[in-house]
């Protein structure tokens, strides 16, 4: 009976830190093996393009936080982005990103849809049940977790035009206050159900990515099989998106997904993360014709920091890619995408963002090229194309 009670004693505790490694290590570890924050030296920043930074509207297009089991409300040395971190950095708006779906082995070339490893992470992160096998669910879950941090006063989640004016004059006012607009990086959680558009839009949805890294059913990924263009579904979602006031993602479509949407969208798009291919030779990036089409239609890209965006990921590397893009599709059409916490490594995370302010000054950006870039894009942005109210 006493070898019976022992067993059962060392089984228990051995569930309990099983359940403990689950809940509290295996996570971070996870994380701290794709969020990768690479060594460098301290950035060193001028007292001028310090006061200038603290001066900005900074707003980043992308970031996928919200996947990680990590407490936003407090200072990490994991991942790229946390609330503490984006108010050292100065930053009004980040961009919440929920992933739903990747494929093992995801690369740039070619995927298959017929794998996935957000399921494991799902369930080592001990997310709801209803999470495990929906991907609409998922997504709905990151934006529960985005409207608590709301509720905490920690972030104000901007669904319409009315809402971003009042929160820029907050801003403009002298507020620290940090806004999110939430996106889902691909429309495969709808399902297949142009409704499930609008359940989300419900809750607070207002920018839409089409593909991720592998085709689904609105068409091809520019890193899955096909190539293929918008689907009939796709063309139900995009039009439906132009009804709502959803804003388009292109970042991820194939090219031709991209010529199907400039020519069926009646609204600007933006492509949330990425490079051009002039500056980095990457199968990230779409090449610079197709980007130009895009920028004539009103369309605004966010600039990555990883290397398979940028080809450097150095300061001066982001900088220059971003001069290119300026270049090559002008000032007004060119903001910042980190896609911080989204399995990339990076040189600096978002406390460190001055480093680019003081970059973009050694560089020969003019005071206004470097508000534009860092923020003024993306307000104009919104402000023009977010719904009414």
């Amino acid at each position: 009976m006493k070898l019976v009670k022992r067993l059962l004693v060392g089984l228990g505790v051995a569930l309990l830190l099983g359940f403990a490694i689950l809940q509290w290590v295996l996570p971070g570890q996870v994380e701290s093996s794709m969020n990768v924050n690479l060594s460098h030296d301290t950035y060193t920043i001028s007292p001028q393009a310090q006061q200038l930074h603290d001066s900005l509207f900074v707003a980043d297009l992308h970031s996928d936080s919200l996947l990680w089991k990590r407490d936003l409300r407090k200072r990490s040395e994991i991942g790229h982005v946390d609330l503490p971190r984006l108010r050292q950095g100065n930053v009004a708006v980040q961009v919440m990103s929920a992933v739903t779906k990747s494929p093992k082995g995801q690369n740039y070339d070619r995927n298959r849809a017929d794998s996935d490893n957000i399921t494991m992470l799902a369930i080592a992160s001990l997310w709801p049940l209803r999470t495990w096998d929906s991907l609409y669910e998922r997504a709905a879950y990151q934006l529960e977790k985005l409207h608590d941090l709301a509720a905490d006063n920690e972030i104000e989640i901007i669904t319409s035009k009315s809402e971003m004016l009042d929160f820029v004059a907050r801003r403009d006012a002298g507020e620290t206050v940090v806004a999110s607009v939430y996106l889902i990086e691909g429309a495969h959680p709808l399902e297949g159900n142009v409704e499930n558009l609008d359940r989300l839009y419900q809750d607070g949805l207002r920018i839409a990515g089409l593909t991720h890294f592998f085709d689904n059913e609105l068409g091809g990924s520019l890193h899955g099989i096909t190539g293929a263009g918008l689907t009939g579904f796709g063309r139900d979602v995009v039009q439906r998106a132009n009804e709502l006031g959803v804003i388009i993602d292109i970042a991820h479509a194939s090219p031709q997904m991209v010529s199907d949407v400039l020519d069926l969208s009646s609204a600007p798009t933006i492509l949330s993360h990425g490079g051009v291919k002039g500056a980095c030779d990457s199968a990230r990036n779409l090449d610079d014709e197709l980007m130009r089409e895009f920028a004539a239609k009103g369309g605004l890209i966010g600039i990555g920091y990883w290397n398979g965006a940028i080809c450097d990921d150095t300061p001066a590397g982001v900088v220059r890619s971003i001069r290119y893009a300026v270049d090559l599709l002008g000032i007004d059409h060119v903001a910042l995408g980190s896609d911080y916490d989204g399995s990339v490594a990076v040189r600096f995370d978002t406390s460190e963002l001055a480093i680019l302010t003081q970059t973009m000054l050694d560089a020969g950006f003019a005071e206004e090229e470097i508000r534009k870039v860092m923020g003024e894009n993306v307000k104009r942005f919104l402000l023009q194309n977010l719904p009414d109210e």
